[in-house]
């Protein structure tokens, strides 16, 4: 056996172990990421490239008609531009590209690797980029503009991830990588010839890209995931105001002696509102609306108890079933009521209204308050420190939150949930 022969079946079963070791890892983890589902992808597609690859390599030497040969190298050079679409896509699912620059790539890329696949059919009859004679692969003076998608991908991606301000050194210089060793390794492999030298660095590059993005960023994501339950704990427990807790209790001392049966009900009231906060502070799963609808009712009876008719709330929810982040909407409510209708003196309407769209749940709290000027104003600020986490988990899983504001007019807050995501 020759070397370049040996050479290329170590690569090939090193490649295809390596990668099966990778899928398992990605198959087995509970929750994956969009890019982690595209790399998935991106691995099996290579792992089947490189086992085409070594049986082609164990059977040539029984098929040598100048037709197999050229069936075989014609499936090899379209895998190989697959290959690099697929790293395309994994690049474009891990950035997460939006607008018409997106679009403008995402048609280019499509175009340029259809005309590419094209050539590489209308090759068998042309012979444009290489042929065979006497079961010999032999390649044409042209063929280096066979990896014409390759080197254009390659230049592309690498511009991409350069210029993108979200990824980090490690990140740009992983895709960097990924990009420039495969690069380099088709100019030299068209120097030494017979030697798989392009797969060699592909598993190279497949390790740069597994260990200093995919492996790397589930240790951030990680470690960002502490720190977000530090700062859902100290939210939670700014729900519980003492403020809030004090005037209850003084309202619900006074009904003692004029109403013991009305401070009955108001005290279980109550209790059932502190046991809903303390108990978010352990809750990460999402739970139903009907839950959260009944803890803001037992809210509004709270603060209708204080301020008798100064408070109105209106419930027009015509849909119950679909699930939300405990004390999302709540706090909302509670935001309605206390700077938005209890700043006038003659108090005001809060509307909960709920309703469903073909691909969302949505909820909306109104008021006719005293309203602000939203323009200009940043929510995600420390001062509004209660509004970003609602917002950040409410947008965690799925679904989106809008303020729009009128000064003297009142204050609108649109939730909408995918029905997807939930």
């Amino acid at each position: 056996m020759e070397n370049n022969t040996i050479f290329n079946i170590t690569v090939c079963i090193l490649g295809i172990l390596i990668l099966t070791i990778h899928i398992v890892n990605l198959l087995i983890k509970k929750s994956k990421r969009k890019d982690e589902k595209t790399l998935l992808d991106f691995f099996v597609f290579t792992a089947v490239h490189f086992a085409t690859y070594l049986t082609f390599t164990f059977i040539k030497t029984v098929y040598t008609s100048n037709v197999y040969i050229i069936a075989f190298y014609t499936t090899f050079y379209i895998m190989n531009n697959l290959e690099v679409f697929m790293l395309y896509k994994y690049m474009k699912s891990y950035t997460s590209p939006s607008g018409k620059t997106e679009k403008t790539i995402n048609a280019f890329n499509n175009i340029l690797f259809a005309v590419f696949i094209a050539l590489d059919v209308v090759n068998i009859f042309t012979g444009v980029f290489f042929t065979a004679e006497n079961g010999v692969y032999q390649r044409s003076k042209t063929m280096i503009l066979s990896q014409g998608y390759q080197f254009v991908m390659f230049i592309l991606v690498v511009i991409i991830t350069a210029t993108n301000k979200h990824l980090n050194v490690r990140e740009k210089t992983a895709f960097a990588l990924y990009c420039f060793l495969p690069f380099a390794a088709i100019i030299f492999q068209n120097i030494f010839k017979g030697y798989a030298i392009a797969y060699a660095s592909i598993i190279i590059a497949i390790e740069v890209l597994f260990f200093f993005v995919n492996v790397q960023k589930n240790i951030d994501l990680a470690k960002e995931e502490e720190k977000n339950k530090d700062a859902h704990i100290k939210i939670m427990l700014s729900q519980i105001k003492p403020h809030f807790i004090y005037n209850a209790l003084s309202s619900i001392s006074t009904l003692i002696s004029i109403n013991p049966e009305k401070a009955e009900t108001a005290l279980d009231g109550f209790t059932e509102y502190l046991r809903h906060n303390l108990s978010s502070l352990t809750e990460t799963k999402l739970i139903s609306f009907e839950d959260e609808l009944k803890h803001i009712k037992t809210y509004v009876s709270l603060e209708t108890m204080r301020f008798g008719g100064r408070v109105n709330v209106v419930y027009d929810t015509r849909v119950t079933d679909f699930y939300v982040p405990t004390l999302s909407i709540q706090p909302i409510v509670e935001n309605a009521i206390k700077h938005g209708i209890l700043k006038k003196i003659e108090g005001g309407t809060v509307i909960i209204k709920t309703f469903e769209t073909d691909n969302n749940y949505v909820v909306e709290i109104k008021d006719d308050g005293v309203g602000f000027n939203s323009d200009g104003i940043d929510f995600n600020g420390n001062e509004h420190l209660g509004l970003k986490n609602i917002c950040y988990r409410i947008k965690n899983c799925g679904g989106n939150m809008t303020v729009n504001s009128d000064l003297d007019k009142g204050t609108s807050v649109v939730v909408t949930f995918s029905k997807q995501s939930i």
